[in-house]
């Protein structure tokens, strides 16, 4: 790859960094595990010629979700704690900015619920979610990624939600600030289609 080449491959990536992380976080639950996943999407995708690639966002996000499903498969069943003694940090905005307060009040209502549940969730079924619910992924794009039709990724989407539905409300200590239970806060936040949402990752 010439040095131009790879300044374009290098400017496309990072247009869609922000994205493929809060992707690979919301399917792995963890800050390292994402920026892991999203380093072997960028080893895939600077192999790749870029004139060779239609849409860039839909190819990169394809990558980083098989990586993170495959992550998700090859992980110990030991249980343990993704989160430490403290919950990732999650930013909610709304178009033109409305209601900053209420945005900020819903960010820490729902960051440590939707962690919590997607945990619980089949890989399949938890890339489905995801994608569809939390980034408006059309299924059929999302049925590609798992090799299923369109009718099937929205059977995994649907027992998704119901499982999320019933859910029960974690241990107190990481619920302290929470008005709601675990289940109506995350389809709260699913429901509303306006909202755009991005992790904030400390380094």
């Amino acid at each position: 790859m010439t040095e131009s080449r790879h300044a374009d491959a290098v400017a496309a990536f990072e247009a869609q960094r922000p994205r493929l992380l809060a992707v690979a976080h919301r399917m792995l639950g963890s800050r390292v595990d994402a920026e892991d996943a999203v380093q072997e999407t960028w080893i895939r995708f600077a192999r790749q010629e870029l004139t060779s690639i239609d849409n860039v966002g839909g190819w990169l996000t394809t990558v980083v979700s098989r990586v993170c499903i495959d992550v998700l498969r090859s992980r110990s069943a030991r249980p343990e704690s993704l989160y430490g003694d403290h919950l990732p940090e999650l930013v909610v905005t709304e178009e033109h900015d409305a209601a900053p307060e209420s945005n900020a009040l819903l960010a820490e209502s729902v960051g440590a619920a939707l962690l919590i549940v997607l945990n619980s969730l089949e890989p399949n079924e938890r890339l489905a979610f995801v994608l569809h619910d939390l980034f408006a992924v059309p299924f059929e794009e999302i049925g590609r990624i798992v090799g299923k039709s369109s009718n099937a990724t929205k059977m995994l989407a649907s027992r998704a939600r119901r499982k999320v539905q019933g859910a029960p409300d974690p241990v107190p200590e990481l619920w302290l600030a929470a008005p709601l239970s675990i289940s109506s806060c995350v389809l709260r936040a699913t429901a509303i289609s306006r909202v755009s949402w991005r992790f904030l990752i400390r380094t």
